[in-house]
C-alpha cells in the first residue's frame, strides 16, 4: 500500500482482471524489459506472444510465464518480415485475436560521435528501431487491430528527448519513433492506439555499459537517486495498453526518476 499526496491510501496491487480476455504480443522479451512487460500483462490476466532472437532463453521465458496456457514463444529478428508475419499468425491462431503490441526490441550496437560512424551502422540502427516497429504495426493491424481496434506500446528513450553522448545514432532512431508514436497515434485513431514509454538508464543486461562501475555517479544525476528496474517501465506499459489509457493516444511518458527535471543527462 502506498500513501498519496492527498492522504488517501491507494493499492499499489497488480489488478489480476484488467487484461482478461485479451491478447498481447511483446517483442524482445526473453529477458530485460520485454520480459518484465510480459510478465506484469500476464499477471493481469493476459495471454502473451512473447519474440526474440534466441530460441533457447525464449523457451525458458515462456515456461516462466506460465507455459502455452498464457504464452506462446516466437523467436527471429525483429526486422525480418517473414518472422513478423510469422509471429502475429501464431499469436492469432493460438489464442484467437491480438489487443495490445509491445514494439520493445532495440538495438544500440555502435558507440561514439555520430560522425564517427559507418552508413551501414545508422541503417541497421534504425531498421530495427524504427522500420521494424512501423511493420510490427502494420502486421498486428492486418490480423486483427484493423477490424477490431488495439493498442500499441512502442518502447522510446530519454535519449530520444535530449542529446547523449555516445549514443548519438540510437537516440536518434527513438527521436524517429517518438514522432512517429505521434503521427501514428494521429493517423489510427479512434480505434487504435499508439503510445511510448521513454525510459532513462534502467538496471538491464542491454544498458549494463551505461552504469558498470559509476552506477553512485549516475545516480546522482536523479532525483529518485536510483537507477530504474524493469518492473518500473512494465508499469507504465501496461497503464497505457489498458483501458485507464482509454483517452490518451500519440503520447510518450517519461519514466526517468526525475532525471530530466533535473536536467542530468546519460
Amino acid at each position: 500500500m502506498s500513501q498519496s499526496l492527498e492522504g488517501t491510501i491507494v493499492s499499489t496491487a497488480v489488478s489480476p482482471a484488467r487484461f482478461r480476455g485479451r491478447v498481447a504480443l511483446v517483442t524482445g522479451a526473453s529477458r530485460g524489459i520485454g520480459y518484465a512487460v510480459a510478465e506484469r500483462l500476464v499477471a493481469e490476466g493476459a495471454r502473451v506472444c512473447v519474440t526474440a532472437r534466441s530460441a533457447g532463453p525464449l523457451a525458458e521465458a515462456v515456461e516462466r510465464l506460465g507455459g502455452p496456457r498464457h504464452a506462446v514463444g516466437v523467436a527471429g529478428k525483429a526486422d525480418d518480415d517473414a518472422h513478423r508475419a510469422e509471429a502475429v499468425e501464431r499469436t492469432v491462431a493460438a489464442f484467437g485475436r491480438l489487443d495490445v503490441l509491445v514494439n520493445n526490441t532495440g538495438i544500440n550496437p555502435v558507440f561514439g560521435p555520430v560522425l564517427d560512424l559507418t552508413e551501414s551502422a545508422w541503417r541497421k540502427v534504425f531498421d530495427v528501431n524504427v522500420l521494424a516497429a512501423l511493420g510490427w504495426l502494420r502486421r498486428a493491424r492486418e490480423a486483427w487491430m484493423g477490424e477490431h481496434g488495439g493498442s500499441v506500446v512502442n518502447m522510446t528513450a530519454v535519449a530520444g528527448l535530449k542529446p547523449a553522448s555516445g549514443i548519438g545514432v540510437y537516440g536518434a532512431s527513438k527521436a524517429a519513433l517518438i514522432h512517429l508514436t505521434e503521427q501514428l497515434g494521429q493517423e489510427l485513431g479512434p480505434h487504435i492506439r499508439v503510445n511510448s514509454v521513454a525510459p532513462a538508464v534502467v538496471k538491464t543486461r542491454f544498458a549494463s555499459k551505461l552504469y558498470e562501475d559509476r552506477e553512485q555517479q549516475l545516480t546522482a544525476d536523479y532525483a529518485l537517486r536510483r537507477l530504474g528496474t524493469p518492473e518500473d517501465i512494465a508499469a507504465a506499459v501496461a497503464y497505457l495498453a489498458s483501458d485507464d489509457a482509454s483517452w490518451v493516444t500519440g503520447q510518450t511518458l517519461v519514466v526517468d526518476g526525475g532525471l530530466t527535471t533535473v536536467g542530468g543527462g546519460i
